[in-house]
């Protein structure tokens, strides 16, 4: 499998690094170069672009504010000077934000992110078990029957999810974040992340786009997520 590549940077010199970095990378595949996000809007309308490798300071329109305003995003990774813009870039469920300059070594880094996030798309979906009000899933050669009330949170750990229950255990299986999130009664779990859903029942604390559950976990709320997530917030609570 290839990824289909797109970089964008206004800088020569930086672009013409991402380019050789690509053409370095068995997996990767280069299939356009723009400097400015107008001439990606091309590719990205003419082409299948996997990933976009973005600058974020650019004139006209930066590259947060690029991402953003796509419907149809491809896979992000951010190339910056600038370390400010890292928790907005993940709010906007980049795969990574790397600093400039940059080493092959950073760079294979975050490719290799991105490719072991296509390979679990790409994958046949998992099976499991589900009833009206629980669920069954194999963990550690045990079948577990976990009740769907019980479970808070559902966070992905590359290939397996953690399912992270009101009691503050958890239970961890092999089965992606997508295929789980299909199966789950939509009136009840919500997708907040790239690497999380959420039990809506057990949502009581919001502040500056995160879930609160307690002092120590902090659910963010994706770009993508925020519009799905808004309803629920204006369907909900007394604002």
């Amino acid at each position: 499998m290839k990824i289909r590549c797109l970089a964008i940077d206004d800088e020569p010199f930086a672009l013409g690094q991402i380019s050789s970095y690509i053409d370095q990378t068995p997996f990767l595949e280069k299939v356009a170069l723009c400097q400015s996000a107008f001439e990606a809007m091309h590719y990205l309308e003419n082409e299948n672009i996997d990933l976009m490798f973005v600058d974020i300071n650019m004139p006209d329109i930066n590259g947060m504010e690029f991402v953003k305003s796509l419907k149809q995003r491809p896979q992000i990774i951010f190339t910056t000077a600038y370390s400010e813009y890292a928790i907005e870039g993940f709010e906007v469920d980049a795969i990574d934000y790397i600093l400039k300059p940059i080493s092959y070594g950073v760079f294979l880094k975050a490719a290799n992110k991105a490719k072991t996030w296509f390979e679990l798309n790409l994958k046949q979906p998992e099976t499991f078990k589900t009833t009206k009000d629980s669920l069954f899933v194999k963990s550690e050669y045990k079948l577990i029957r976990i009740l769907l009330s019980d479970i808070r949170y559902i966070e992905s750990a590359n290939e397996y999810i953690n399912i992270h229950l009101i009691n503050k255990e958890s239970v961890t299986t092999l089965i992606r974040l997508k295929v789980m999130e299909e199966q789950l009664p939509k009136e009840m779990f919500m997708r907040v992340h790239r690497s999380f859903i959420v039990n809506l029942d057990q949502v009581k604390v919001i502040e500056r786009n995160r879930i609160i559950f307690d002092q120590k976990i902090y659910i963010p709320i994706g770009d993508q997520y925020k519009d799905n997530f808004q309803a629920f917030v204006d369907k909900t609570f007394l604002i």
